[in-house]
């Protein structure tokens, strides 16, 4: 059985707590690596060594901090099949959609490159009588981020990429479920060289949490989960007196028009309601066509696409639409909930509940499901799922539609379909949620814009990634200063009596 490690001051460290949490193979169902849940005296190691190595780093100026991100944006090309075949074998993911986490987390590593213009300050001069003004940023000195199973290479980076590029120290207590990745890019970052000690790795569960929103030379705290988790450690952060920003869960409604092109609208309900098993915050999860006649023409059209979809392992192939699920767990939730649409007088119009691959029967295969005539009190669309089920909620008018989403207690991402500007703009500027796409059916920003949602998906002031993440990683310090006058004349020879 493979033991996996933290990475400590630029070494693999054995856990020592005597904890360790199974890493499965999704596809087969049998544990493939141990790791190591780390405890507080890890914890206070990790954090010894970031806090000793980070003054060096803040003084080193930021195109050289932004050089060693160039480096690492080339090794993360040259390993890109490496370190997505190591995330596929513990997530679960299709070999595309994992090099596709890889990819994005990459861009906002691309984006960090800009540190030296990003860190820019303000200057004033003559603010009155012979004095300036200016601005710095500085960073904040060791930051944290706690991060989820479902993007172990994307939001990790999202994190580490632009608290580097500021200047901090960084600890990273990934999900424990698929923990290989993160280490695999702490090499890469020393390689590209980072100094040893300032991307700290401690794999880890709730103990490890904690020993950090406690620990107080710890500064920022980042994280992305479910929601009850984010308002917990939001809470518990902050009271601690430290910057926090918390993304949690989501239930993301897409609006289909009348006019909207049906097949356009059915073929993007199927990628991002299905996409990685619908493991995603940015999945759609709840289709609103607007109207009966549209309701149906787009179940119509989901159907026969919904039947086609190919579900396996990554092994077997480019063609693969999703995997499995994470663990057995998140397999018995996703197939409770849709119990409950059932027993709750939701109608199955797909029902991938008897599915079996056969040769994987203990895999955590998950098939696909479609709901029609879904209800606002049915614990299917209150909750988020986070599996290949889509729901489909029938609303009377564009009205209808738009309240549903703004009504719901999460704000992470939506999108309406349609072929009328007016319409689409005026969802564009009313909707309460984060991230909007017209005819686009996930939403997230590309790298020099920034993640997040509102409502219950978002708890902090700042967002994640683009110049929201330099300002989380910096503090701004601003400089009155002043200059006596007459020194500029020069000494005087002559003997002068004491004024």
């Amino acid at each position: 059985m493979k033991e996996l490690t933290h990475y400590i001051d630029g070494a693999h460290v054995k856990g020592t707590s005597g904890r360790f949490a199974d890493v499965f193979n999704p596809a087969t169902g049998e544990v493939q690596a141990k790791c190591p849940l780390g405890n507080n005296d890890e914890l206070n190691k990790a954090v010894e060594a970031a806090a000793a190595a980070q003054p060096a780093w803040a003084a080193t100026n930021p195109q050289r901090r932004a050089r060693v991100m160039m480096k690492f944006v080339a090794l993360l090309n040259r390993d890109m099949d490496k370190l997505a075949e190591a995330l596929s074998a513990e997530h679960g993911k299709t070999f595309p959609d994992a090099k596709g986490d890889v990819q994005r987390g990459l861009e906002v590593v691309e984006y960090c490159i800009g540190a030296p213009e990003l860190l820019k300050g303000e200057y004033t001069d003559s603010a009155g009588p012979g004095i300036d003004m200016y601005s710095m940023k500085q960073p904040l000195g060791v930051s944290a981020g706690i991060t989820p199973f479902n993007f172990p290479a994307m939001i990790p980076m999202w994190m580490f990429a632009p608290a580097l590029a500021c200047g901090n120290a960084f600890i990273l207590k990934p999900s424990e479920r698929d923990p290989s990745v993160p280490l695999m890019l702490a090499e890469l970052m020393e390689e590209a060289g980072l100094p040893k000690g300032l991307l700290q790795v401690v794999n880890g569960d709730k103990e490890a949490v904690d020993a950090i929103l406690d620990h107080p030379v710890i500064q920022s705290v980042g994280f992305v989960g479910s929601t009850p988790i984010a308002e917990y450690i939001y809470s518990r952060g902050c009271a601690n007196g430290k910057r926090v920003q918390c993304f949690g869960g989501a239930k993301n409604h897409m609006i289909i028009m009348p006019d909207a092109d049906m097949d356009q609208a059915a073929d993007a309900l199927i990628g991002a309601g299905y996409g990685a098993a619908g493991e995603r915050c940015m999945a759609i999860s709840v289709a609103v066509p607007v109207g009966d006649e549209a309701a149906d023409r787009l179940i119509e059209k989901l159907v026969p696409r919904i039947e086609k979809l190919k579900v396996g392992p990554y092994t077997a192939g480019d063609d693969v639409d999703y995997g499995p699920v994470v663990t057995g767990a998140a397999k018995e939730k996703i197939l409770g909930l849709v119990q409950s649409g059932i027993d709750q007088g939701a109608e199955l119009v797909v029902d991938g509940r008897d599915f079996q691959l056969q040769g994987y029967e203990d895999g955590f295969f998950v098939g696909p499901h479609l709901f029609d005539k879904v209800t606002p009190d049915m614990d299917i669309y209150k909750q988020e799922i986070f599996g290949p089920v889509l729901s489909t909620v029938r609303a009377g008018s564009y009205e209808e539609a738009i309240g549903l989403a703004m009504d719901h207690e999460m704000g992470n991402g939506t999108a309406i379909f349609t072929r009328d500007g007016d319409a689409a703009r005026d969802f564009a500027n009313r909707i309460n949620i984060g991230m909007v796409g017209v005819n686009v059916p996930i939403p997230v920003p590309l790298a020099y814009h920034t993640f997040g949602g509102w409502k219950k998906s978002m708890f902090g002031d700042l967002n994640q990634h683009g110049p929201d993440a330099f300002k989380f990683y910096t503090r701004t310090k601003t400089v009155t200063s002043r200059w006596p006058s007459g020194i500029k004349e020069g000494g005087e020879f002559n003997f002068k009596a004491m004024d």
